[in-house]
């Protein structure tokens, strides 16, 4: 039997072409919106090899996926990351993907910056959610911003274009957001902020943490003139230009506005597991398709089973009612 050639296209008629591959969950940080202080990480005679990994992005590459973003935890902690991105750069050659990007929260990149844009990376989004070395020390439980300063300078140098993320934390981003806003503008970056959601326990309150980017955008609007675009990178992120500096600012807010209408994304965890909505604790196991006597073809019929069933939304809720999320953590798929 051949493998079906249409593309990807869950059961509410959205295509899928965008999937979110996560090479470990491990992290060298301990963000307070993340995870709690002593995580427990999936073992590691658990997590796909480069081969596994490699032949799940082929299967959704061949079923219309044309972007790719490598994440985790933090994917630059895995050593081997550099032989999968090499491998995946073959359909970026062929024309099959239009991009191959990676999430990361920036500790590990003065050391691989080039090495990414020897692979093939042209773009990375970084995590950075404050300017103050003390309180970014106190969000990561242990962090220290210089490196993340020293990554982004050699990312630039590289040539990666750079999209700083960073998340919406009541109590931070009111007073950091001018700072982050001309750091990032300044050194041609685009700024996107997202709101915190309630993925795992984590030891700090979600209620406390959450802050409406909806809100946020108009409290934003009395000082800065917001220009909106149509520009898309693939995600979810809805952006406007900032008259006074020239920037892109994007808003990502799966809680007081969700994207879930237009969504083309799906994850697959370092461990195999395929999850077609983030907000869902539901997944698939592609490793008895991996394992099996047609890996491409019952790969394919296990995505293409899996997408009939993606939810129409997801289940997330912060406000007065009170907290409703689930239980895996963030590290898991990444953001």
């Amino acid at each position: 039997m051949t493998t079906d050639t249409r593309p990807f296209v869950d059961g509410f008629g959205r295509p899928v072409t965008y999937l979110r591959l996560s090479v470990t969950d491990r992290c060298d940080l301990r963000c307070t919106y993340c995870m709690p202080q002593h995580m427990i990480f999936t073992p590691r005679k658990s997590l796909l090899g480069v081969v596994e990994l490699d032949r799940i992005a082929e299967a959704f590459v061949a079923g219309g996926v044309r972007k790719i973003r490598l994440t985790g935890g933090e994917p630059l902690v895995r050593k081997d990351l550099p032989e999968l991105l090499r491998g995946l750069a073959r359909h970026l050659a062929a024309g099959r993907l239009d991009e191959i990007t990676v999430s990361t929260n920036g500790s590990q990149l003065a050391r691989l910056a080039e090495t990414l844009a020897d692979c093939g990376v042209r773009r990375i989004n970084v995590s950075l959610d404050t300017l103050d070395p003390d309180q970014y020390r106190e969000i990561t439980r242990g962090g220290e911003l210089s490196d993340v300063l020293e990554g982004i300078e050699a990312a630039r140098r590289a040539g990666l274009s750079i999209r700083i993320n960073s998340v919406a934390l009541r109590g931070v981003i009111e007073e950091q957001f001018e700072r982050l806003l001309r750091y990032a503008h300044s050194n041609d970056m685009a700024l996107a902020l997202i709101e915190t959601m309630p993925l795992g326990e984590t030891g700090t309150s979600r209620a406390d943490q959450y802050l409406s980017l909806t809100e946020f955008r108009k409290q934003l609007s009395d000082k800065w003139s917001l220009s909106a675009l149509e520009r898309k990178t693939g995600g979810p992120a809805q952006y406007v230009e900032v008259k006074q500096t020239g920037g892109l600012l994007g808003f990502i807010t799966p809680l007081s506005c969700n994207f879930c209408a237009t969504c083309n994304r799906v994850r697959v965890g370092s461990n195999g597991r395929l999850y077609t909505c983030m907000g869902h604790e539901g997944s698939v196991d592609l490793r008895p398709a991996l394992a099996g006597t047609e890996p491409a073809r019952q790969l394919d019929l296990a995505i293409r089973d899996a997408l009939m069933r993606k939810p129409e939304r997801h289940g997330f809720r912060i406000g007065q009612a009170g907290v409703n999320g689930i239980g895996r953590h963030m590290s898991v798929l990444g953001g």
